[in-house]
């Protein structure tokens, strides 16, 4: 178990990371004897840090849903991070480039909650019944840790992402919210496009064979922390493309067919 205070240094090394847009050493790197859980025990004690100077969390992410992705980094489930509420982009938005590291995007599926989920039996029902809206969605990547290494070439592990906040940065949300029994969820698709050129293109039942059960197994992961999601929050379900590069400038138009779409833009200030 790692001791408090690595874990509260590293802590604040990223928050002073993402304050100054510079990245820094990755922990797999200089601690590789820590865990999973250690890297969960260094992001709860950034969101407390985070907390405590002001910022409120409205939600949840969850990331590395799709198998090919945890094939990559070597695991056998999701991990997740916490949206901040200064995170939060509207359709139409132009989005601060200059706010970010090295920005990635892509395509998911938003649960909002008027109803608190909890572990450690939630099921896909549960998370149905729980949630007043699905909504369209983009999520907004980032890495307060190097991707690569300067001196061995090695790339992020998963405990530097999951320390890094699951490597959640924003949240853009727009189009046509529904109700989670009005469409078939699995068969949601969209085309993404960054002016005027598809990038990439997915369908939602990427997600753990429905974005709903992403939403479960948080709550059942939670759960051992004595953690339950609450009513209102907005839960980001998990991607179903792959990341994409976003360049200062850039337009994209992410189209969800049925549920309408998002547009928005980046300054071109760096």
């Amino acid at each position: 178990m790692i001791a408090d205070e690595l874990a509260d240094e590293i802590a604040e090394r990223l928050l002073q990371a993402e304050r100054s847009r510079t990245t820094i050493k990755q922990i797999s790197q200089l601690h590789p004897e820590l865990t999973i859980e250690d890297a969960y025990t260094i992001q709860r004690r950034g969101v407390a840090r985070a907390e405590a100077a002001g910022r409120v969390v409205k939600g949840r992410k969850i990331g590395l849903t799709s198998r090919v992705m945890q094939q990559s980094v070597g695991i056998s489930e999701p991990d997740h991070g916490v949206l901040y509420a200064d995170m939060f982009y509207g359709d139409g938005a132009t989005v601060p480039f200059d706010r970010f590291i090295a920005p990635r995007l892509e395509v998911e599926l938003a649960f909002v909650l008027g109803q608190p989920l909890r572990g450690p039996n939630c099921t896909i029902y549960d998370v149905l019944r729980a949630t007043d809206w699905v909504t369209p969605a983009i999520e907004l990547l980032d890495a307060r840790f190097q991707m690569t290494d300067p001196d061995t070439g090695s790339s992020r592990t998963v405990v530097d992402t999951i320390a890094d906040n699951a490597s959640d940065a924003g949240i853009i949300t727009g189009g046509r919210p529904v109700r989670p029994d009005a469409v078939d969820l699995r068969w949601v698709a969209a085309l993404l496009y960054r002016g005027g050129v598809i990038e990439e293109s997915g369908v939602a039942a990427a997600v753990l064979n429905h974005p709903a059960n992403g939403v479960a197994w948080l709550a059942n992961r939670l759960s051992g922390h004595g953690v339950e999601l609450a009513a209102g929050e907005i839960i980001l379900a998990g991607s179903f493309t792959r990341p994409i590069w976003v360049r200062p400038g850039d337009t994209f138009h992410a189209d969800f067919g049925a549920l309408g779409a998002i547009a928005f833009q980046f300054s071109d200030k760096v």
